[in-house]
């Protein structure tokens, strides 16, 4: 069995501004000159002084990053470096990799307050142009205080990234829950974990949250700050979580958005994207029932539910023929992220309703997209860093015997979703964790931030998050709808007390409960399931 990392203080997107640049400079360890400028204050240590002299280990010493333009297509400001870290913090001489990271200036030096970090969520997703639209979306006010730091994640992207080897198929996790079909699903399970272990066996078991969490205070050190802020989404925010708990005394002005229950990571918080279907799409019925003149689903919630329900039999019985594509009722239970905003759902389940009937569909490319999750996977690497992440975190059950039942169970509890979040997983045939998850023990002053009507990170989770934080603020936006607020909605009530806190440092003196205004019709056209709407990029990512 591997011994547990012996950390210092261990405790317990937006619009695609440009195509990301794999191309980024390899520097030359600097440690002799680092410690000749008088800067190994700011190394990341393993061990405490006392451990590490007893044991003769020494510190890891992080590069200062050399820095160039990212793109000649792309503004000067925005710059790229890379960053060596160790594989294996236990080792800090051994193997390293690469961690890219970008960043745009404070334009005001005399407003500027140091460096805030940033993460749209995953596990898997990529962050190194979130700097470009934290410079177009954040007030002048909060964007004069910080150098913006992205970064992609140790094994993502330009950061010594990871593959499996997987087929679409593969990669795709909506597996439906069928006694005469679980077996098959066994075998799925198993040959992805073999064929990451085949692929990056030697990698994938250091791609970590807490490893990541190290990095961001190597890539801390390598910029010669004592503290860092950030702004983390949806697994962002347990990034974020695990950071504050093992350096607690490096964290700054921490924005927590779209919660992770910490103690739900992580198959349980994939089971929560089963629970939460269920009231997202009873509130779809409701708003579908008020506008039967348009959408003509039914006059009543249990009509518009028969609808529903009658739909997806007919496609198990006979796959509809949509737009070249044949859906099966399985397919569109898998879609759950229609009903994340109740304007979105109805064009697309009248658009269903049509072509099973034989009359042409009318959709945007938008809505199209959103029947279409299984089909368009993430990337090989996204897909082997999420696996590495959710099954490297923590524990997961051992026996088929226990998803089975679960599966089965769940599919009666919460039939939209319920046994696709259940059933077996590559996490079953895992190596076992290295180290075990980080407990929330330590006071953090960071600030909290939630939708009411998030069926992917939902109102639970987010409150979870608060609730095992001390010291942390929760801002609640009421009737607001989706997953991510900070800047991806730019008029959400949630905004002004974000701006004020990262802008002066302050945390309210208590919760903040505040009104969004209604969304009305201007919700038709969101797609959670795009880069633009979703962090993460995907409805099968946090």
């Amino acid at each position: 069995m591997i011994r547990p990392d012996l950390s210092v203080q261990q405790g317990g997107g937006p619009t695609d501004f440009t195509e990301r640049k794999r191309h980024f400079v390899n520097i030359t360890r600097l440690a002799p000159v680092l410690a000749a400028a008088g800067l190994l204050a700011t190394t990341v240590p393993l061990l405490s002084a006392p451990q590490a002299a007893a044991a003769g280990t020494p510190e890891f010493v992080p590069q200062k990053p050399a820095w160039q333009r990212c793109s000649p297509e792309q503004p000067a400001s925005y710059e790229c470096a890379t960053v060596k870290v160790p594989l294996d913090y236990r080792r800090p001489q051994g193997r390293t990799i690469d961690i890219a990271i970008s960043r745009m200036k404070s334009a005001d030096p005399a407003k500027r307050h140091g460096v805030l970090l940033m993460n749209p969520g995953g596990p898997g997703g990529p962050g190194l142009d979130l700097p470009l639209m934290a410079d177009e979306l954040m007030p002048k006010d909060v964007r004069d205080r910080y150098d913006v730091i992205g970064f992609d994640p140790r094994g993502v992207g330009a950061s010594s990234p990871v593959t499996c080897g997987l087929t679409d198929e593969e990669q795709n996790f909506n597996r439906p829950y069928k006694e005469e079909t679980f077996p098959a699903d066994v075998a799925w399970a198993q040959a992805v974990a073999d064929k990451c272990r085949e692929k990056s066996g030697r990698v994938l078991p250091f791609i970590t949250t807490r490893n990541t969490a190290r990095d961001m205070d190597a890539i801390r050190a390598a910029l010669g700050e004592k503290k860092i802020s950030y702004v983390g989404y949806s697994y962002g925010t347990y990034l974020g979580t695990v950071y504050s708990q093992m350096f607690p005394s490096r964290t700054d002005r921490f924005v927590l958005d779209s919660g992770v229950d910490p103690k739900r990571a992580w198959r349980g918080m994939i089971q929560v994207w089963a629970t939460e279907a269920e009231p997202a799409f009873a509130r779809w019925t409701r708003w579908a029932a008020e506008r039967d003149g348009e959408y003509r689903l039914g006059a009543t919630p249990g009509a518009v539910s028969r609808t529903f329900w009658d739909l997806v039999a007919r496609a198990d019985r006979e796959p509809i023929d949509f737009e070249g594509q044949k859906l099966t009722g399985d397919d569109i239970r898998t879609a759950r992220a229609l009903f994340f905003y109740p304007a979105q759902a109805s064009p697309v389940v009248r658009a269903l309703v049509d072509a099973a009937e034989g009359r042409p569909a009318a959709l945007t490319p938008e809505q199209r997209g959103l029947l279409r999750p299984a089909s368009e996977p993430a990337s090989d690497n996204g897909t082997a860093a999420f696996w590495a992440v959710v099954c490297g975190d923590v524990e997961w059950p051992r026996y088929p015997e226990q998803y089975a039942r679960e599966a089965a169970r769940d599919k009666a509890r919460y039939p939209l979703y319920g046994d696709f979040a259940s059933n077996i997983k590559p996490c079953a045939y895992w190596q076992r964790p290295i180290e075990p998850p980080t407990k929330t023990n330590v006071r953090a002053n960071v600030l909290t931030v939630q939708n009411e009507w998030d069926s992917q990170t939902p109102l639970d989770s987010g409150r979870a998050l608060h609730r095992a934080l001390a010291g942390s603020r929760m801002v609640l936006a009421e009737g607001g709808e989706g997953h991510g607020v900070y800047m991806f909605e730019p008029e959400s009530c949630v905004n002004a007390t974000v701006n004020a806190y990262l802008a002066g440092g302050g945390l309210p003196a208590a919760d903040v409960t505040c009104r969004n205004a209604p969304a009305g019709e201007r919700r038709a056209e969101l797609v959670p399931s795009s880069p633009q709407r979703f962090p993460g990029g995907s409805p099968l990512r946090f």
